[in-house]
């Protein structure tokens, strides 16, 4: 059978750490990249006779993720030791939660080919994070590092209601953006931030029964999730096409290889012998305590991609693409203050700024300049002090050597000629030389023209005003 065959089951765990000030039940910094061990105390390190107490500000967190996602947030909940033995969790087991969790039944909507499609929640809970081991290639062995053990994590646990590939990344994408807008994490994927696991099991088409899914684990950019996805559904035809049997197993993704590996056989829930931690108390909350997180919600993308339409009058691609990313969102509104442009600054975003960023493989947040130097760079082409294609230039600039624009094309004798005498006389050597394109645009052949202002152009290495070169040439032609 061929994989068109198929139906794709596609459910993901999602994994943010909490952007709070100290641990989920201890006062140790949750800042990343310290010096190993110097972010951990008796609690976090689980020595005998320690107490765990619960970061309220963990709780408060978890309720607006879920009241951002359509979720209901229960009223009584609790935490569980979830047992399990990995080195780098000191404990030996978790403190998660498994049948009160703190939010449950919502939903996220994402755009897809065959338009909006909601993928719902089964459920966002809390839980600790365990440390991190450092290993050494060279010497051999593994060394502990417990800054990261009980760091504040919520885990959002979608159904399987996602299809494909391009669905999981859309669905993250979306996770992602909620979580920066609400400011519960700040999603720095390349720090581990937002991590996924992604459960994948494949049925043949008209079947109900789920096939048995496998488990990549730890997973922190969007690339390699959706080649991984992708790599393990052909996998799995393939083992099913002759006639074996998919195992129930978790996986690492080798990203260098493109191919995934088998780690153990995938637990259950049972396997983890989960019951209550009886060190913590109960979590109680009230109604008002949900209704006042929820009246102090921030913007969320789609009510901002709304108001940009009306607003600002952008086109509905350009709204999503821009508020899909709250940084790109704040750069957008901070740099309209300073230039009053709305689509120039939607232009320069969408095209020149979002292909760099692709081209260095960075994200948004890590943007080098800042909004009033792009809302300065926009004033600057409207004021006629430079030329698009030098504003081009300065952009290259910004990302390599960030400062004001106006310096950098100070400093670089960027400033647009716009002398007519200068001008004219670089039209008429321009003529002088491509009789040619004059003869062409004379019988007619429009072109001709874009060619005698793109040879005038390069005579003055960009600088010339575009709009005074196109009416000088039509002046001269028209003689």
């Amino acid at each position: 059978m061929a994989r068109e065959d198929y139906e794709v089951v596609i459910g993901l765990e999602v994994h943010a750490e909490l952007s709070t000030k100290s641990k989920i039940f201890c006062s140790c910094s949750t800042e990343f990249g310290g010096d190993p061990n110097t972010h951990c105390c008796p609690i976090c390190m689980a020595m005998p006779g320690t107490l765990p107490v619960l970061n309220e500000k963990v709780v408060e967190y978890a309720v607006k993720a879920g009241l951002a996602t359509n979720c209901e947030i229960s009223r009584n909940s609790k935490n569980d030791r979830k047992n399990y033995f990995y080195p780098d969790l000191p404990k030996a087991y978790q403190i998660s939660q498994y049948d009160m969790p703190l939010c449950e039944n919502g939903y996220v909507e994402i755009e897809t080919e065959n338009g909006p499609k909601k993928i719902r929640l089964l459920r966002i809970h809390i839980e600790e994070d365990a440390g991190k081991l450092n290993h050494d290639p060279y010497r051999g062995g593994s060394l502990v590092d417990l800054n990261r053990a009980g760091v504040p994590l919520i885990e959002t646990v979608s159904m399987p209601d996602i299809s494909s590939s391009a669905e999981a990344e859309a669905y993250l994408r979306k996770l992602k953006s909620i979580f920066e807008y609400i400011e519960v994490s700040d999603c720095k994927m390349q720090e581990g931030s937002l991590r996924a696991d992604v459960n994948v099991s494949i049925r043949k088409k008209g079947e109900t029964k789920l096939g048995t899914r496998t488990e990549m684990k730890n997973m922190n950019s969007f690339k390699s999730i959706v080649r991984a996805i992708e790599y393990e559904i052909n996998r799995q035809v393939e083992v099913l096409d002759n006639g074996g049997v998919v195992s129930q197993e978790s996986l690492r993704w080798d990203d260098a290889l493109g191919k995934t590996f088998s780690m153990r056989d995938k637990e259950d829930a049972q396997d983890y012998r989960y019951f209550p931690d009886p060190d913590l108390v109960a979590i109680r909350l009230s109604d008002e305590y949900i209704e006042e997180i929820r009246r102090n919600l921030p913007e969320l993308p789609e009510s901002r991609r709304k108001r940009y339409i009306e607003e600002f009058k952008l086109p509905e691609y350009d709204a999503k693409m821009i508020t899909a990313s709250k940084y790109l969102s704040n750069m957008f509104e901070k740099a309209v203050e300073i230039c009053n442009n709305p689509k120039s600054v939607s232009n320069w975003i969408m095209s020149d700024i979002a292909r760099i960023l692709n081209e260095k493989e960075l994200e948004p947040s890590e943007i080098p300049f800042t909004a009033e130097e792009l809302g300065e760079l926009v004033v600057l082409i409207d004021k006629g002090t430079i030329s698009s294609a030098i504003a081009k230039k300065v952009l290259d600039e910004l990302f390599v050597n960030p400062k004001s624009p106006q310096k950098i094309v100070e400093e670089k004798g960027w400033v647009q000629i716009s002398d007519e005498g200068a001008i004219k006389e670089v039209v008429l050597k321009v003529l002088e030389n491509n009789q040619q394109s004059v003869a062409d645009y004379k019988a007619g052949k429009d072109k001709a023209l874009g060619f005698l202002v793109g040879q005038a152009m390069k005579e003055t290495k960009g600088k010339a005003n575009p709009q005074m070169l196109n009416k000088m040439f039509l002046d001269e032609l028209k003689k």
